[in-house]
């Protein structure tokens, strides 16, 4: 089988080059074409001979359904080499231009709101998987790429060596070339891999999918969350002390269940333990699914609340809501 070409780090593609008798500075005209301008059509690489191209994969994924929102968020259905399914999203703003990434196919974490995890857990990415998406959204969005967030279908952190793998590859200047502080990965929370990770060299950012300010509730919502919420934080102020890189607190608010004052008061104190920022997000509605998101005075109170009592919260604005923005929406409505 061919090898793939976003398995091979740019400091060793001339060797790969050379062992089939290609000189070496191919390697910087092939990276630029891939990496600097998303092309991965080997006949389109006009300054390349075809008997060098052909020697790569370059894709291994293929769009299969495309979704675009009124405010510019572009949602991609990709189906893998198994035909498994899995999501990207684009999302363009003024001054950057967001890739949210999937890092496996579907969810083993059953968290009762969301749709990623739906059908199961089918397997992990690998990390020239997960690098795909970006290209395939690079591909489609007119913006430049300069943010990834690791935020889409599965638990990055349950896929650690892929995940780890596939950010190195997007810092790396001779190839994606994206800065490590605009790579954001989002996890349930496991603390053995978020101490990991805050060994590795990645000053990135952590985001951590709390969405309860107690255990009790939060094991009612996320069953698969065996961690507590102490040994989590405690995870996280080690990040934040090799790091230096401030935690993201991700919150979810569905009505009458998490968005009531008692809530945010414990959320504020829970802020305390560790240098973080909360991210409110109103929940997306899934069909199927109960939960119902939090009105638009409830979003404002909890967050006014939060911030009285010297909690950094904000509310993320809602993007792609008129195309199954939820993580897993559009993968259940193209099989249904």
């Amino acid at each position: 089988m061919k090898p793939h070409f976003l398995a091979i780090p740019f400091e060793t593609l001339a060797d790969e080059l050379r062992k089939i008798d290609q000189p070496a500075y191919r390697a910087k005209q092939l990276a630029e074409w891939v990496y600097g301008k998303a092309v991965t059509d080997p006949a389109a690489m006009t300054n390349l001979p075809r008997e060098l191209t052909e020697q790569f994969r370059f894709l291994t994924s293929r769009v299969v359904a495309r979704a675009d929102s009124t405010d510019g968020t572009i949602k991609l259905l990709l189906s893998l080499r198994d035909r498994e399914r899995i999501e990207c999203v684009f999302m363009p703003a003024a001054k950057r231009a967001t890739a949210c990434v999937s890092t496996q196919i579907g969810c083993a974490m059953g968290c009762l709101f969301c749709a990623s995890g739906m059908k199961g857990f089918q397997r992990n990415l690998s990390a020239e998987e997960i690098l795909e998406q970006v290209l395939h959204l690079q591909q489609t969005g007119e913006q430049r790429i300069s943010n990834v967030v690791f935020m889409g279908m599965g638990e990055p952190l349950a896929n650690y060596d892929a995940t780890v793998t596939a950010i190195h590859a997007l810092i790396d200047p001779d190839r994606f070339g994206l800065s490590a502080r605009h790579i954001t990965v989002s996890t349930i929370g496991l603390p053995r891999e978020i101490r990991a990770l805050a060994k590795e060299d990645l000053p990135i950012t952590l985001a951590i999918s709390l969405h309860a300010p107690n255990d009790a509730l939060r094991q009612q919502l996320m069953p698969a969350a065996k961690a507590s919420i102490g040994d989590i934080l405690d995870a996280a102020r080690s990040f934040y002390a090799a790091r230096k890189r401030e935690v993201t607190l991700e919150y979810v608010l569905m009505d009458g269940v998490n968005d009531t004052g008692v809530c945010a008061d414990a959320l504020a104190k829970l802020a305390r333990q560790v240098r973080c920022n909360i991210n409110l997000i109103r929940f997306n509605p899934v069909e199927g699914l109960s939960y119902r998101p939090s009105t638009p005075a409830a979003v404002q109170a909890f967050e006014a609340r939060l911030r009285k009592r010297g909690a950094n919260a904000k509310t993320r604005q809602p993007r792609g809501g008129d195309v199954a923005a939820a993580c897993g929406q559009l993968r259940r409505s193209e099989a249904d």
